[in-house]
């Protein structure tokens, strides 16, 4: 009888029956066969870890971010491109804000106009941290939970200004909605250290909008700033997804209201464009300014500063700033900075000395004197 070999599946063996006698032969089960020919090959060579993947830039400033699809960064057309800055005044003001522990807005907007602005020693201090409570999408600074509020930032803060010896300086913050009073109070001391550390020094103040802040903003107005800044930053149909955490007529009346408590402080509010406004939009937004009787407006392009943030729609003509800054003036804007490369604090001192003349030959005043206005 021919040899027949029966497999039983459920053993993982094969039995071997040759007629009436049978011997029993186990097979080398599956397992085992790739055991083996796994044990002749040579060894596989050592591998080294693999690295841990390097968070982006993005991501490690802007988790909230993380999970938004990436918007490719335009290439920018040569009215935008600045040069990198090689000025010796750069380093020594960048080096003197280290040795201070200050912190500027400057470099964690990644502003386009910083190798211009410190060369010639302006700086704009950003208070209260580098880490703010928002998550905008158009603002390059980190979002997160804020540390403690440094009690000595306020005189380190002046003691900068007296060094640097700022004819006028403009001092801003993150959102702070951690704080009971939005760092209302941490702003009235910085103002007031700059006035005993540099008393003729002039003070421009850009503040987050105070919202659900009752009494924050009466603090700071009576503090007495020389130029009270707070930005509508857009027009308000894009707020919900450039600017989520505030709110349009909130931040417009928050300004109304500084003329209200304050009616010799300037205001000044600023707008970005290239967003996917209109020209229309823009200038309703001009004409609400007015409204709340707003001296100075800033209109600036819009740049994106990463992937994860909002797309830039377009790069508006130089032609239409200039047709933005006429309109502006003939609605009674005192001061109008309107370019490309117009950014809120953007050659701060001299706009304030235009500003002031603009405010005098208005008013038929006599010129006023150079010092910064008395702290109360």
């Amino acid at each position: 009888m021919a040899n027949r070999i029966l497999v039983d599946h459920r053993a993982g063996g094969a039995v071997q029956r040759s007629g009436e006698a049978a011997a029993a032969v186990i097979a080398p089960t599956p397992n085992e066969e790739v055991r083996a020919a796994l044990a002749a090959r040579e060894p596989l060579p050592t591998l080294s870890p693999r690295p841990a993947a390097v968070p982006s830039a993005a991501a490690l400033r802007h988790p909230e971010k993380a999970h938004r699809p990436d918007n490719p960064i335009k290439r920018k057309p040569e009215w935008i491109r600045v040069k990198a800055p090689t000025h010796p005044v750069y380093h020594e003001t960048r080096e003197l804000m280290r040795d201070n522990k200050l912190v500027t807005v400057c470099e964690e907007a990644a502003c386009p106009n910083i190798g211009e602005c410190w060369s010639k020693r302006h700086a704009t201090m950003m208070i209260m941290g580098e880490i703010c409570t928002r998550a905008c999408s158009f603002c390059n600074i980190t979002t997160g939970m804020p540390k403690h509020l440094d009690a000595d930032e306020p005189r380190r803060v002046g003691d900068a200004v007296a060094k640097l010896g700022l004819q006028h300086v403009v001092v801003t913050s993150v959102d702070r909605d951690d704080l009971k009073d939005g760092g209302a109070r941490h702003f009235a001391e910085t103002i007031g250290a700059i006035r005993r550390a540099a008393p003729d020094t002039t003070i421009e103040i850009l503040t987050p909008d105070f919202l659900r802040k009752d009494g924050a903003l009466e603090v700071v107005v009576e503090a007495r700033p020389d130029v009270f800044n707070h930005n509508l930053e857009t027009v308000p149909k894009l707020y919900p997804s450039i600017r989520p955490g505030a709110r349009y007529f909130h931040s417009l009346r928050l300004l109304d209201r500084v003329k209200e408590l304050d009616p010799m402080v300037f205001t000044k509010s600023g707008i970005m464009v290239g967003l996917g406004e209109t020209r229309v939009e823009v200038l309703q937004v001009m004409d609400d300014m007015r409204s709340a009787e707003i001296d100075f407006l800033t209109i600036g392009q819009y740049l994106q500063p990463t992937v994860k943030h909002a797309a830039v729609d377009r790069f508006v003509e130089p032609a239409e700033f200039e047709d933005y800054a006429a309109m502006a003036r003939s609605k009674g804007f005192l001061l109008v900075s309107a370019t490309p490369l117009t950014r809120s604090s953007y050659h701060a001192d001299r706009d304030f000395a235009a500003l002031r003349a603009a405010r005098e030959a208005r008013l038929g005043m006599q010129p006023a004197g150079q010092g910064a206005r008395s702290a109360v």
